[in-house]
């Protein structure tokens, strides 16, 4: 037989509503955030707009044209090769022949006396009939000799360390200028066209004394 439910007396009524008196309300604890980290409300002005824009502005997309980082940079115009080209090194070297015969050298006016054609050889090899062709010239009262040199083939690979393109023609100006052979050249420049032009070099020598 299933019992009565029986209902709070007025004793325990009281009871219960002192007991729920003394007892506090749990409010779990809010994120604590950095005021800084949110953004500030727009000002309204009286005209409407936020801030100085119009709702209209800031809710629409962009319309301008995208912009790319460096499209307004100006070319500088200047090289980054710290290294002057030989042309350049011959052309800085300061003039010891005469001027006139100079001028007439650089067109191609004057017609070299002797020429060695180094082509194909090694380093080792070129050196060494350079230095007997500038020693036979010299010996021989020579003023205006004639080195071609060519002007070098492009490598297949390149390594780590630069290699300029023509090993001859960066060489020869360098030798020319070093060891005995200083003491018998005056001056040295780039051949004319008509001789070889940047492959090869003139080299005027000095009277023998």
């Amino acid at each position: 037989m299933a019992r009565k439910r029986r209902g709070l007396t007025d004793d325990d009524r009281a009871v219960w509503e002192k007991v729920a008196s003394t007892v506090a309300r749990h409010t779990p604890p809010q994120p604590q955030t950095d005021p800084g980290d949110a953004d500030p409300p727009p000002l309204q002005t009286k005209s409407g707009k936020l801030n100085g824009t119009s709702p209209a502005a800031l809710s629409s997309p962009a319309s301008g044209p995208g912009f790319r980082i460096g499209e307004k940079a100006k070319p500088s115009g200047t090289s980054h090769d710290l290294s002057p080209s030989v042309a350049e090194h011959l052309a800085a070297a300061p003039l010891r022949m005469d001027r006139k015969a100079f001028g007439r050298m650089k067109k191609g006016k004057l017609v070299p006396e002797a020429r060695i054609d180094l082509h194909g050889m090694t380093q080792d090899q070129a050196h060494g009939a350079l230095t007997r062709f500038i020693h036979d010239a010299y010996a021989r009262q020579f003023r205006l000799v004639l080195v071609i040199t060519g002007k070098g083939k492009d490598r297949d690979e390149y390594g780590p360390i630069p290699v300029p393109r023509g090993v001859l023609k960066h060489q020869v100006p360098h030798w020319l200028a070093v060891g005995p052979m200083r003491l018998m050249v005056l001056q040295v420049t780039e051949a004319h066209l008509k001789h070889g032009g940047s492959g090869a070099y003139y080299v005027y020598l000095k009277r023998r004394k």
